[in-house]
């Protein structure tokens, strides 16, 4: 599983990739977690607003920080 957290180095962007770690950490999924800051990337998923979670090539969150609760839901439907 590949999750990429898309986002400059503002808090909130730091704050959703410490929370999409903790998450994973602690659900023992096999993922890897990676941080994009490159605008083009981001853009290339069609995000405009940051901090973003993309899970396996899908956007799960846009422009706001998610949950551990539904970080937890999105890994764990491809468990």
């Amino acid at each position: 599983m590949e999750i990429k957290v898309l986002g400059t180095s503002c808090p909130k962007c730091q704050q959703a990739e410490r929370i999409v770690r903790e998450t994973v950490a602690q659900s023992g999924i096999d993922a890897s977690v990676e941080k994009i800051s490159d605008y083009a990337v981001i853009a290339a998923y069609g995000v405009f607003g940051t901090p973003a979670v993309v899970v396996d090539g899908e956007v799960k969150s846009m422009g706001r920080i998610p949950s551990k609760e539904e970080i937890r839901s999105w890994i764990e439907i491809l468990k």
